[in-house]
């Protein structure tokens, strides 16, 4: 068993996944890296850590929204760590699904990702949190309270994200702390979702802060809420620069 405490990243190659990743790694834990599709990323990010220190990070990949690849997942980071500390649920599908054009299989991907896999990670990591006195941390968004226009699916599903936050606080208590961020504007959206340089300079506008944030500051929240935060359950905390309270 692992005598450091350890952490799973879901989404965890890139982006702000990768973050977290560095941030608990610079914090003493070791590090479960899962990706999906980014094998390349998440084994880079890996070496890097285990340069830093060795035989700490680990690559795991799976398709969260298959409840056997999350079965098996939970198996063989028992078998590598025995023991897990923090579940972090950062890996989400993000982009619009306008009404008359929205599909079954984006719906199923959608709250697959963002509601679906939290929920059976958190059933299949559960009994390995409540041994540690670990916690859950999911990732929601402040647009599962202020909808954005055209991603109907995305923000229910956050909503769910949410709720569910709140619930396994409840069923998972007092063993397992499960609390929530929900970031703002932190970085533009890759792909189709891609925004040009007007609609940016238009969403800042509504931030009080006048500014994006970084991806440290939803990993260095997180941190807190998983080391500095004992008394903290239940509890969905927005990073956005003011965002959710501006009209």
């Amino acid at each position: 068993m692992s005598l450091a405490p350890v952490a799973l990243i879901t989404g965890g190659a890139r982006r702000i996944g990768a973050e977290i990743a560095c941030t608990l790694h610079a914090a003493g834990f070791n590090i479960a890296i899962h990706c999906r599709h980014s094998l390349g990323d998440a084994n880079t990010l890996a070496n890097k850590l285990n340069t830093t220190r060795a035989n700490s990070a680990s690559v795991f990949s799976a398709d969260l929204i298959n409840k056997q690849e999350i079965d098996e997942l939970a198996k063989a980071l028992k078998e590598k760590w025995g023991r897990l500390d923090a579940l972090i649920n950062s890996a989400s599908s993000f982009y619009p699904t306008p009404l008359n054009d929205a599909s079954e299989e984006q719906w199923d991907d959608l709250m697959g990702s963002n509601l679906k896999a939290p929920f059976f990670l958190a059933q299949a990591f559960a009994q390995s949190l409540q041994k540690t006195g670990g916690c859950i941390i999911n990732i929601a968004d402040i647009h599962a309270e202020r909808p954005l226009k055209h991603h109907a699916i995305y923000c229910a599903a956050k909503a769910g994200n949410i709720m569910l936050t709140k619930a396994l606080a409840r069923d998972l208590a007092p063993g397992v702390r499960v609390n929530g961020v929900a970031p703002g504007a932190i970085m533009w959206p890759e792909s189709e979702s891609e925004l040009n340089p007007e609609q940016q300079a238009e969403i800042l506008q509504r931030i009080p802060l006048a500014r994006a944030g970084e991806p440290s500051d939803i990993a260095r929240t997180i941190r807190f809420l998983i080391c500095d935060a004992p008394y903290i359950t239940g509890q969905i905390l927005p990073v956005d620069g003011g965002r959710s309270v501006n009209t």
